[in-house]
């Protein structure tokens, strides 16, 4: 066997054993990371936000974030651990801040790590609007797109190395990926789309974990239009957090 054939042939079965299945929508992905590292990953990139930026000290907004949040992760908890999938959310410790800030932006990272903007608030109105928001940024988390990207991105940038040798030799670098590969660019508060693709996964998950926690997901296309309205000129379509927004 030539080496040409025996790389492809490591390649193709390390792609094989790091597939795994998005629950609820069975569409097959690539990761190469392990959960408990995207974890930790997602937990630094969240306190590195929180350093640089100003929590909010509006109480009915921070309590209506964690009201809502709360409801949410224990029925979307309770479903995975019903249903076989307690592996989606393992080693998940559920946070919710809220950030004083106009923009109208939200975000969730691996490991349960979530934040609200405060601009956002008034565009999701109530708590079937938050509901909205949150649970698509839940799906975010839990389908693992963040895992999916920073994959790719390191594939692609820094040739495939693990993480744990990419944090080592190159850490600023690698947290910059991360944070782009969560949705967020290398400044707090400015948000980068998912793909296309993952915002369609996690609208459609968002609205199965919207009716699991008791939330009217037939509110969802009402917060779109809101959103919709305010966009000033961005595409329509389900790409929330533009950064034109």
């Amino acid at each position: 066997m030539n080496i040409l054939k025996y790389i492809v042939m490591v390649v193709i079965l390390t792609i094989a054993v790091t597939c795994i299945t998005v629950p609820l929508t069975g569409r097959k992905q690539f990761t190469a990371i392990s959960s408990s590292e995207m974890n930790s990953l997602g937990q630094s990139s969240y306190r590195e936000v929180l350093s640089d930026s100003k929590l909010s000290t509006n109480q009915k907004y921070i309590n209506s974030v964690k009201k809502v949040g709360s409801k949410l992760t224990v029925a979307v908890e309770k479903y995975m651990k019903e249903n076989g999938m307690s592996k989606y959310i393992s080693g998940y410790k559920w946070e919710f801040n809220v950030l004083k800030s106009d923009e109208m932006n939200a975000w969730c990272m691996p490991g349960g790590k979530i934040a609200f903007y405060e601009g956002i608030m008034p565009v999701c109105k109530d708590d079937d609007g938050i509901a909205v928001v949150m649970s698509h940024e839940i799906a975010h988390a839990i389908a693992q797109h963040g895992n999916e990207r920073i994959s790719q991105q390191m594939a692609v940038q820094m040739g495939g190395v693990a993480l744990s040798t990419a944090l080592s030799q190159q850490p600023e670098n690698t947290q910059a990926l991360a944070m782009t590969a969560f949705g967020l660019g290398s400044q707090a508060g400015v948000i980068l789309p998912y793909s296309r693709k993952h915002e369609t996964e996690a609208d459609e998950l968002g609205l199965y974990f919207m009716a699991m926690a008791g939330y009217n997901p037939k509110k969802a296309p009402e917060f779109w239009k809101r959103m919709q309205a305010l966009s000033k000129g961005c595409p329509t379509g389900i790409f929330i957090y533009a950064p034109c927004f």
